[in-house]
């Protein structure tokens, strides 16, 4: 598989600058069996200014050394070293891909001639200033297994006629709005009573009808469909064709997606083409804003580029970095399509229009780490940089990548300086895949503190932290967790940009600028992500992935998490003395150890995945109907059957030990990693036969299972197995192993599950929505890009047109880059608002009382004649008064904070009228 393909792979890596130690890191990271690094252009002095990967200490030491201590440090299983041979075909021929960052387009052309010539995967990674360039070739018959991101799609069938062959599936509970395939998908089939004939067919092409009917072609000849069975979606393997680099090179094929990308690209294309020339000639890259260099660039090329391709920016290496990491895994694993060779990308546009003001003459570069930024921006624009005051909400995946790049920057790095994390998580085993800041010893620490990071989340309960004042004095928010909303609101009440970021594994990364006053709010989105399914068909009819996932969930905190917090809780209340009453007859009853673990797993396999479907056919066998002649097992009910275990099968033991595993966890005892031991314990256990019981009621429908008042608590039964001790109980979700071992037990019990129902098993941990991981890849990516936007919030930049809203698919290797939108507006009285315009009233004086509605009134010169409602901002400086008589000859007819009416001039006047009334 692609595992043991990774495993088994050897990579070099040529050029550790940025781009280049962006792409060791991320394949060391990701697990690549071997990394080999080479870089014999740059030295130890340079190097910190360059890449993350040194540190000040290394300064004058070999550059290459000290970055492979680093990056063996990273991942213990990946061996990291370090090679000085030259680029000859023996020893080329040892790798499986060979990347080249900061390559002279001579060696360029003879490696890519060997590679290309050995079939070896051969990848081009260069960033020059604010623009990148991307090569690859795998050759000429490079064969991708598994083309497309995410598992195949598939569909319940409701029904398949006899005359045209149209499929029309019911409506799926995920979708919610019938099937997803296209015009020319093929599919097979699995699973149908009648029409047998398809089942396990070739591949056969369809066409959508329409959200719910697909046509398959002529089934006339087939027997008539009666009831059940899906359709599924079939990839098969598709072969791409690779010119070599000195072929692409004079006739390039850049995938884009309109005539002005086009024309961008073979621009860029041409451009760093003349700075190889220029390089050739003069034996180095035209300086930073030299007009005579940049002259003779545009003399080579006629083309633009040249201006600042001297400098060094860490974004920009970030970002071309993680996408020939990207490109280097699909070269490993042949999944997801590789590009199509060329990738280009720059930002001179958004960037170079506002950047002159604060550039200052290359004589003004200070010798330090940070003049490959100076090359491109100034000193002025350095020393603004480390002025800043940033506050980064999430330090995981994306928030590490951030944390380095914003190192690597300088920002808040100066006088005055200040950038404030916050993160809630805890740091697992898994996460040392993606997060590089963080080792083994880490683990089990949150995932901020091991660097003295505060651990609070932003909401109601930090009001005192991070409320107005706060958010206020920031230059800056940047995003990197799921949920938007407090920072949001928080961000939208004080006019703080903020910077929104986040990933989905491989594809549909965003990165969303929202800048007051340019640009719309950003909106928390509306609804649940997760999804929901029906309780009835959670337990009872499953038909897909998603509900067996499902499942596979709510086992999981009913067995493991919500019994140890409910312990936990009652040892330190009044109800502390029931639950000893309740558990400790258990308790004192023999042995604490793995095998009363592996029994008990047992045991519970034996319900879930045999006893629960015996009773269910029980009850509704495999011929019951639900009326004369409509059978109950069709349409959206599978016919379960029931499991037999199997110590020798893997899927079977896999559970047990993932199982038993959590319960050592929780009632903190010694696991065991022996599976023959395991098997051992399992082979001298004897299990009673199961007895179905007669009358048994069973919900058919939703509100069935509503009446039997079936909820969440009797989605699963726990109790403490015998002999476990009684004590405060650890929730494995906070354990050291957290990710790791939930996850191997949801997959384990949602694709047996799975099984039971006749459901294709799926990689659970890509599609389980709420721990899916995100890949190195893609962080890196991401912040890249993110960072580029940070560069615009430190000019204050107020065009709107500088900014990007960007759209990564690392699956496809496509970057859609657009304009913000600009927010709402509306015209009132000759005056355009929108939603950011306010006016603002100190509403607490220097004796330090607030302000009163009445004074507010005053402030604001209110007379009886009705006018317009307005809304005020309750911080800032004491604005001039008859502020709206003066400015639009207004006068305030209501008030209101939120939704509450504060006041109303048309009531007032009334009562005022009623008093006079009665004088």
């Amino acid at each position: 598989g692609s595992g043991d393909r990774l495993r088994a792979a050897a990579v070099l890596v040529s050029g550790l600058r940025g781009a280049g130690a962006q792409v060791a890191a991320a394949l060391v990271l990701a697990g690549t069996g071997r990394v080999v690094l080479r870089d014999p252009r740059g030295d130890g002095s340079a190097g910190c200014a360059r890449q993350f990967l040194l540190q000040e200490s290394d300064v004058g030491q070999d550059h290459v050394q000290a970055s492979q201590r680093r990056l063996a440090e990273l991942n213990p299983d990946v061996e990291v070293t370090v090679s000085t041979e030259e680029l000859s075909e023996d020893f080329l021929d040892a790798f499986q891909v060979v990347v080249l960052t900061e390559s002279p387009l001579e060696e360029q052309l003879r490696v890519g001639d060997i590679c290309h010539a050995k079939g070896i995967c051969f990848i081009v990674a260069d960033a020059k200033g604010l623009a990148g360039q991307l090569f690859c070739d795998f050759g000429e018959r490079f064969v991708v297994d598994d083309p497309a991101e995410g598992d195949p799609l598939y569909a319940t069938v409701q029904h398949i006629s006899q005359v045209g062959g149209s499929v029309p599936p019911p409506l799926l509970p995920k979708e919610g709005r019938g099937h997803r395939f296209s015009d020319g998908d093929l599919v097979t089939f699995s699973g149908l009573e009648g029409m047998t004939e398809l089942n396990g067919c070739k591949p056969r092409t369809v066409r959508v009808l329409d959200t719910f009917s697909l046509e398959i072609g002529d089934t006339r000849a087939f027997s008539p469909y009666r009831c059940g069975g899906q359709v599924l979606q079939v990839r098969l393997n598709q072969e791409h064709l690779h010119k070599s680099l000195r072929q692409a090179l004079a006739m390039p094929e850049i995938p884009v997606r309109s005539p002005a990308e086009l024309q961008r690209s073979r621009s860029l294309h041409t451009a760093f083409r003349a700075l190889h020339a220029f390089r050739e000639e003069r034996g180095r890259l035209p300086q930073p804003r030299d007009p005579a260099d940049a002259e003779r660039v545009l003399e080579l090329a006629r083309s633009l580029g040249a201006l600042v391709s001297a400098g060094d920016l860490c974004p920009v290496a970030s970002f071309i970095g993680a996408l020939a990491a990207q490109e280097a895994l699909k070269a490993i694993t042949r999944k997801l399509l590789p590009l199509e060779q060329w990738f280009y990308f720059d930002c001179l546009g958004e960037l170079l229009q506002v950047s002159p003001a604060h550039t200052a003459p290359p004589s003004q570069q200070r010798g330090s780490r940070y003049d490959g930024q100076i090359a491109v921006f100034g000193v002025n624009f350095q020393e603004e940089l480390g002025r800043q005051k940033f506050f980064v909400v999430g330090a995981g995946a994306i928030g590490c990548e951030l944390l380095k790049n914003f190192a690597m920057m300088g920002l808040a790095a100066g006088p005055g300086g200040d950038i404030t994390v916050t993160d809630m998580d805890m740091v697992a085993d898994s996460n040392l895949h993606r997060q590089f800041l963080f080792r083994a010893a880490d683990v089990s620490v949150s995932s901020h503190s091991s660097h003295g990071w505060p651990r609070n989340h932003v909401g109601p309960g930090t009001e005192q932290l991070y409320g107005d004042d706060f958010f206020q004095q920031l230059d800056g928010v940047v995003s990197a967790v799921d949920t938007l909303e407090a920072r949001e609101r928080r961000c939208k009440r004080s006019r703080t940009p903020l910077l929104d970021s986040g990933t989905g594994g491989g594809s549909g990364e965003t990165v969303l600028p929202m800048v007051p006053p340019l640009t719309k709010p950003l909106q928390t989105p509306t609804g649940s992500t997760d999804g929901t399914f029906p309780l009835c068909t959670l337990r009872y009819y499953p038909n897909a992935i998603e509900h067996t996932l499902q499942w596979a969930r709510d086992e999981f905190e009913g067995l493991f998490q919500l019994p140890a917090e409910s312990v936990n809780q009652s040892r330190h209340s009044g109800r502390a003395w029931r639950c000893r009453r309740e558990c400790g007859g258990a308790c004192r009853r023999g042995r604490r150890d793995w095998g009363d673990c592996v029994r008990w797993a047992w045991r519970h396999w034996q319900s879930r995945y045999h006893d629960a479907i015996a009773q269910l056919l029980h009850t509704f066998p495999p011929t019951h109907e639900s009326s004369p002649g409509v059978p109950f097992w069709s349409g959206d009910r599978r016919c379960p059957h029931p499991l037999t275990f199997d110590p020798s099968n893997d899927a079977h033991v896999a559970y047990i030990e993932a199982a038993a595993r959590l319960w050592a966890q929780t009632y903190k005892l010694p696991a065991c990693s022996n599976r023959a031991a395991t098997q051992d314990i399992l082979r001298s256990m004897v299990l009673p036969s199961f007895v179905p019981q007669d009358g048994l009621r069973i919900p058919t429908t939703e509100e069935g299972a509503v009446a039997m008042g079936l909820g969440e608590a009797a989605a699963v039964s726990w109790g403490m197995p015998w002999g476990m001790p009684w004590g405060m109980l650890t929730s494995p979700r906070s354990s050291p192993q957290d990710d790791d071992a939930h996850m191997d037990f949801i997959m384990a019990a949602s694709n047996l599950r799975a099984e039971n129902y006749g459901i294709p098993p799926a990689d659970c941990k890509r599609i389980a929505g709420r721990i899916v991981p995100a890949i190195v890849t893609t962080t890196a990516a991401v912040a890249g890009l993110v960072c580029l936007e940070v560069y615009k919030l430190v000019w204050r930049c107020q065009v709107l047109s500088c900014y990007r809203v960007s759209t990564l698919f690392l699956s496809e290797c496509l970057l859609l880059r657009v304009e913000p939108e600009q927010p709402p507006t509306y015209w009132y009285r000759g005056k355009e608002w929108s939603c950011w315009d306010r006016l603002e009233v100190r509403a607490v004086g220097a004796d330090g009382q607030e302000m009163t509605v009445q004074e507010l009134l005053d402030w604001l010169q209110v007379s009886t004649v009705p006018a317009t409602p307005l809304s005020w901002g309750c911080v800032g400086p004491d604005p001039d008064t008859r502020l709206l008589q003066r400015e639009h000859g207004w006068t305030v007819s209501k008030l209101l904070h939120d939704t509450t009416m504060l006041y109303d001039a048309k009531d007032d006047a009334e009562t005022q009228a009623r008093q006079r009334a009665q004088k």
